[in-house]
This record gives structure tokens, sequence and C-alpha cells, in this order.
């Protein structure tokens, strides 16, 4: 094993991301002097990121109050028009504005891509001084004798599939820390072992995800809208008894982004949440934007969707958790951007106190406490109940009840309840209980199968390396993942990476095509048995999302 390189810093921040962005920028903002180093697993800067978008542009106001004369790309497309639809099978309603709590509205809001955002954040954090390594995965925690986080090790580069060092190899560097910010967005792998370590969930509730797909389309210039937002909610997870929504934005240059949220506690394990998405695009609503178009784009993501009382504690000794790593996501309004940044500039003011004080690798209390008194907090305690609501009464009661309790909360008579979550691993029945479904075959037009899309993610991995995706135990998973719960992984995968291949004569064999991932994590999630473990493959593999 060659010797590993070691570089001190005064903050490492893994995750290059709008939060691990906004971090640097703000660390650099209080003190130039300080060194920051951004470790992003992507290819580039914006490569992993992906989201609808719609974004709030209050954290960008207090990052970069003159970002709109910055060249900054979401400034090119204010929202101007939103609407809101209920779909049934062949038909919509639209839910009237008046009846939804201010909250919900968009005006002020920008639609168009986070990862061009993303880029052009990476852009100014450049431009502060900001050392951003692109293409290095933060693989390992380190820890000091008294149990501290004293920074991280990126991934060694060439070890093959069989563990042996390729003639390539190079070990992964020390990057040694006086604070250590963790960035990696929903469900990193890193953030997990934090999580574990200092039982930062002992007192919230359990994380829940959902899964995002998207694709972007150039579409008919006589049908586009610059600047209209639509959501929709209702066909087709009412006939699988799940829940989510679909969205579709009208963005600059002709394009539309448009994509389908399914919550990751359905119970039906014969659900497909790609399959759903396809299906959604083919509503007359829907289609009649995207025929004679073309997909220029695909991808996919989890979404955190736990809410504030999923909230862990966020501050332990040597670091801290900020973005989508913590879970700040407004559910309702499908926006977490605005509050990741936000978490991300608080870390940055806490940390940076610190360090001026003479402080290292202490526990930045004030962090928490910042969050918990800002308007991170005053947003999402609005609407703390809303998933939960839906997630318990279904999609027409539950938004209806969800509706009544952030008006209640909006006029300061809420009541003083908090809803309970359930691990979405722990929703998912037995096969044999529910109804197989026959989802309709792609039309190559509008809807496309997964491999074809795959492709239009750019995804890329070097193929001779150790598999990222690893199952603890593969008799666990044919005795029970197959067996009970009828090999759920082919449809929740939404890159069709895990295969059960059945040859005459012989045992399934579970097959995983790691090459395909997008770097979702639903297996990590959603995997009944919790038999999955998404670890970061070497740096720049996944997805290279160009304008998502």
């Amino acid at each position: 094993m060659s010797e590993r390189e070691s570089m001190p810093c005064d903050v490492v921040i893994v995750g290059g991301g709008p939060a691990g962005l906004s971090a640097a920028i703000r660390l650099k903002q209080i003190n130039e002097e300080l060194e920051v180093v951004v470790l992003e697993k992507g290819s580039e800067i914006g490569a992993h990121i992906l989201s609808g978008a719609v974004v709030d542009p209050k954290a960008m106001d207090e990052l970069f109050p003159e970002w709109r004369d910055m060249d900054c790309p979401m400034a090119e497309t204010p929202v101007t028009d939103n609407w809101h639809w209920n779909l049934s099978k062949g038909g919509k309603s639209s839910i009237p504005h008046i009846i939804m709590p201010p909250l919900m509205s968009n005006d002020g809001c920008y639609t168009g891509s986070l990862g061009s955002m993303t880029r052009w954040l990476g852009e100014q954090a450049e431009g502060l001084g900001v050392m951003v390594f692109p293409g290095f995965p933060a693989n390992e925690v380190m820890f000091d004798d008294d149990g501290n986080v004293r920074g991280v090790i990126t991934q060694d580069m060439g070890i093959a599939a069989d563990g042996s060092q390729k003639p390539d190899f190079q070990p992964g560097m020390e990057i040694e820390a006086k604070y250590t910010l963790f960035a990696e967005g929903a469900r990193g792998s890193l953030t997990k072992e934090m999580k574990a370590k200092f039982d930062l969930e002992a007192n919230c509730e359990p994380q829940v995800y959902g899964l995002g797909i998207k694709e972007l389309w150039d579409i008919d210039p006589s049908k586009h809208v610059p600047g209209r937002v639509i959501h929709t909610q209702g066909w087709p997870l009412t006939e699988s008894d799940s829940w989510g929504g679909g969205f579709l934005y009208h963005q600059a240059n002709g394009q539309v982004a448009l994509g389908f949220v399914t919550a990751l506690d359905y119970k039906n394990p014969w659900v497909s949440p790609y399959q759903e998405f396809q299906r959604w695009k083919q509503h007359p609503a829907i289609r009649e934007y995207l025929e004679g178009g073309k997909r220029v784009a695909y991808g996919a993501r989890a979404i955190n969707e736990g809410g504030w009382q999923s909230v862990p504690k966020l501050a332990f000794p040597g670091g801290a958790l900020i973005g989508c790593a913590a879970g700040f996501v407004n559910v309702p309004r499908i926006k977490g951007s605005h509050t990741a940044m936000k978490s991300g500039m608080l870390a940055a003011e806490s940390i940076a106190a610190a360090v001026a004080a003479g402080h290292e690798k202490t526990e930045i209390s004030d962090y928490d406490t910042a969050v918990r008194s800002s308007w991170i907090a005053d947003e999402l305690k609005l609407v703390q109940n809303a998933e939960p609501a839906v997630a318990k009464y279904g999609g027409d009661i539950g938004t209806m009840l969800a509706g009544v309790d952030m008006w209640m909360r909006t006029l300061k008579i809420g009541l003083p309840i908090s809803m309970k979550h359930h691990a979405d691993y722990t929703m998912t029945g037995r096969a044999d209980l529910y109804p197989k479904i026959d989802y309709p075959k792609p039309d190559g037009e509008i809807s496309f199968d997964r491999l074809t899309n795959v492709a239009f993610s750019y995804t890329n991995h070097a193929e001779d390396q150790p598999v990222h995706l690893q199952v603890q135990d593969i008799g666990l998973q044919e005795n029970s993942e197959l067996e009970v719960f009828g090999g759920p992984s082919a449809r929740y995968c939404p890159a069709g990476v895990y295969e059960w291949v059945q040859e005459e004569g012989a045992e399934p064999k579970f097959v995983i095509n790691s090459q395909n991932c997008v770097h979702c994590k639903t297996c990590d999630i959603k995997d009944p048995n919790q038999n999955i473990n998404w670890v970061t493959p070497e740096g720049g593999g996944g997805p290279n999302y160009p304008n998502m």
C-alpha cells in the first residue's frame, strides 16, 4: 500500500451541491484567509445535481444580493403562472390557488436547471479562493484519539473488481480539517455513518423519502410558455394505493422539465415508480405538451420527505450535517434548495466564529440552535404534518387534512401535534398479498424503456472496479427479497441495475448492473431487509447531467 498524502485545511466540505458551496462561499465571505476544500464525487460540479427545479431565491438573496445581475442562469426564467391539477385517468380538475396556504405560492420564484445554478455557485466559490476538487469522493471519515472528526480520506483510485491494485493505482488523500461539513445530499454514505456513530437520530422521527424521476424535453415552440409551472396529484398512483405527484416546468430555451415523485412508503412490491412516471406522461393533459417534442436528458434521485420532525441533531464533535444530508425539504412546495443553502450558510457562520476563537474539532452546537431558530424552522414547521397526513390517510383525505393543518399553522392556531413516520422499507408488503401490475409497453415516442432512458443520463463507471452496491447477505436476498417480496429491486430501481435471472435448472441469480447506477440510492432506502448498502464508486463515476 502506497503511503497516503495528507493535506491540512481549516474546513473540508463533503459534497459540491448548493448547501456545500453556499457554506464554502460564506466562509470565504467572512474570512478570506480560511482554507476551504470542497470534495465532489461527480466528474464536475453539477454532474450529479438533479432537481425540478423551481427555486425560492430567499437564500440566494442573502448569499449574493446582486445575483440576478451576476449572470446566474437561474435568473433567466421567473415563474409567470402556476397551476395545480388533480388528475383522473382521462381528465383533470384545477385546484384553486385561493384555497391554498400562501406558502404554496411560487410568486417570486425562478425555474431552471439546478445543475447549471450549482456550476455557477462553483465558479463563485473558486473565485473567492475555495479549493474545489470534482471527481474526488470522500470515502472514509477520520477521527482523533478522542473520537472527534478530524477530516476525511478520499476514494482510492485504480482498484480492480477483485480488490487488487491496477497499474494506475493511486491511494486516496487524507484531508485534515479543523471542521468537516457533510453535504452529501439525501442518504449519503458517510452521513449514515455519522448518524449511527453519534446517535444523531435519537430524538427525531426516521427520515422517509420519495423517488424523483425526471426528463428534460425540447418541445414545440408554440406550446412553450416560459415560466409556466404545473404540479399534479392523483392518477396514476391512485390505482396502486400509492401517492406522490408530477411536475412540468417551462424553462429557458424552449425546454420543459418534467418529472414524477413516488413516495417510497408504498406497500405493493409490484409498483414500479419508473413505469408510473411513463404512464403519467401518457395522460392527455401531459401528452399534449410532449407531442412533437424530443426527450434530451433523463435522471433520478431520492428526495427527503420527512420534514421538520425528521431533522436529526445537526452537530457533533468536529463536524455537522447541512442541506439534504440533514433533510430540509419542504415537501408540499417540492423545494429544498433554499433551505439547504441557508443551512450551509449558518454552519459556515458558526465554524468561522469557532476558528476565530481558536477552537477546532469542537461541537458547533450554536449551528444547531441557529437552524432551529431560523426561517428554515419557521417554514418547515408550517408543513410538518403534510407528508404523514397523506401517507396515513391517502391522497384525497390526506391532502384535505394536510391543507387544513397548513392553514391552521399559517393562522397560528395549529394544533400542537407532530405526526410520526415509519421507515420506508418497513412498509413494503408481501408479494402474495398484492396484485401484480401490468404496465403498458413504451411507445418510444412519449414513453421509453429504462435502459434507453439511462443512456440519456450519460452515466458511466469504470468497468473494472469493485461493485459499489454492497449486498450484505446474498442468501437473505434470495430467501426474502425474492421469495417473500417478489424481487422489488427489479422494479424500484429507475436505472435497471438489479435483475433476478432464472436459468433452466439453476437457482435464481441476483445480477447487479452497477454500470447503470445513477446514484439515486433508492435501493439503500427501499430494500425490505436493509441488505443493500450504497457506497461511493471510483471518482467521477455515475451520471453526467448536462443541465438537470
